[in-house]
């Protein structure tokens, strides 16, 4: 389609053409600079149902219709940045929660020498771990542990029982053991938004034991956005950052269809999230993850999937930008 109107008009269907994401080309990671990743695995949340597998195809499927553009930033990102969809990982042994995270470690260590920063959508939040062993410690992060930036209701550092249902790197476990591992600091990272039905008192102590920042909804809202903002920033300047968005860190009446919904507190809203987001604006990003979607527990207008394609955009532009700033950069110096 040669004119490029028609061809926008047409892209924004959500029902025709072959589903990427966000349209982008399916391609290898080598020689791009962002690569967008599906990871359908659901093994590793045994405590609910498991279909967390089917949120890459869901965000295919509704992603086209997301921005083009970031009026915020003043870019278009799929111009400012070569960004192709890889495709999903792999897994032929799905039910085997061990082998899954193995192969997506093995994955991601691929990504990462091609120096390409990844932006996935799950799958449940064990594929944290999976993507962290293979990130941490790289090219991408220089060598360096990474320092997160984790929007979650729970803190995914549990510690009191060595698996969950069965699963050792599960979605409750990765927080530690990636410490444990040495791939990420957790001095210099943020768990923001918990509030999580705790069934015992001490049910943060794990991520407070471990080093990590942690600031609970209620402290949330107490000491303001500004201010969370503001601390996120300062914690994470200077270190290789990588972003985990749990979907259910959101308020329920946005984000119905995930994997552990929290009814008894209100979440954040959009703008509060993005706002957190954008709190990393600038810093080194090395990645991304949106993850426990569940989209047979989605809205009929599909909300869940839509909102998480607003938070993987969010992301995607925020690497574009440093993308784009690198390039100009390097083009200064060779002049």
């Amino acid at each position: 389609m040669e004119d490029k109107y028609a061809k926008s008009m047409m892209d924004n269907l959500y029902w025709w053409g072959i589903p990427t994401l966000f349209r982008c080309e399916n391609s290898e990671a080598e020689g791009n600079d962002i690569a967008l990743i599906g990871v359908p695995h659901s093994t590793g949340n045994g405590s609910t149902e498991r279909d967390q597998h089917l949120g890459p195809r869901a965000l295919r499927n509704v992603s086209s219709v997301g921005r083009r553009a970031h009026l915020g930033f003043g870019i278009d990102p799929w111009s400012s940045a070569r960004i192709v969809d890889v495709g999903d990982v792999a897994f032929p042994k799905a039910n085997d929660n061990e082998d899954c995270i193995e192969r997506i470690t093995n994955f991601y260590q691929k990504i990462d020498s091609n120096r390409v920063r990844p932006v996935s959508i799950g799958g449940d939040h064990s594929i944290t771990g999976g993507i962290l062993e293979g990130l941490g410690c790289g090219h991408l992060s220089e060598g360096l542990p990474i320092s997160l930036l984790h929007l979650d209701a729970h803190t995914d550092v549990f510690t009191k029982v060595d698996h969950f249902l069965g699963a050792k790197k599960s979605a409750a476990h990765w927080g530690a053991y990636l410490v444990d591992h040495g791939k990420v600091d957790p001095k210099s990272s943020m768990q923001v938004g918990l509030r999580g039905h705790p069934r015992t008192l001490d049910w943060l102590q794990p991520s407070y034991d471990y080093g990590y920042n942690v600031v609970t909804m209620k402290e949330f809202r107490a000491a303001g956005l500004e201010v969370i903002c503001r601390q996120i920033r300062e914690t994470l300047q200077g270190k290789p950052v990588y972003i985990t968005f749990d979907l259910d860190c959101l308020d329920p009446s946005i984000a119905p269809g995930v994997s552990n919904i929290e009814a008894g507190e209100k979440g954040f809203d959009i703008d509060e999230a993005i706002s957190l987001l954008h709190s990393v604006r600038g810093l080194n990003i090395i990645g991304g993850d949106i993850v426990c979607m569940m989209p047979t527990k989605d809205s009929p207008n599909q909300i869940t999937a839509l909102t998480a394609t607003s938070i993987m955009f969010e992301m995607i532009s925020m690497i574009a930008e440093n993308s784009a700033l690198r390039l100009k950069s390097e083009a200064f110096k060779d002049e």
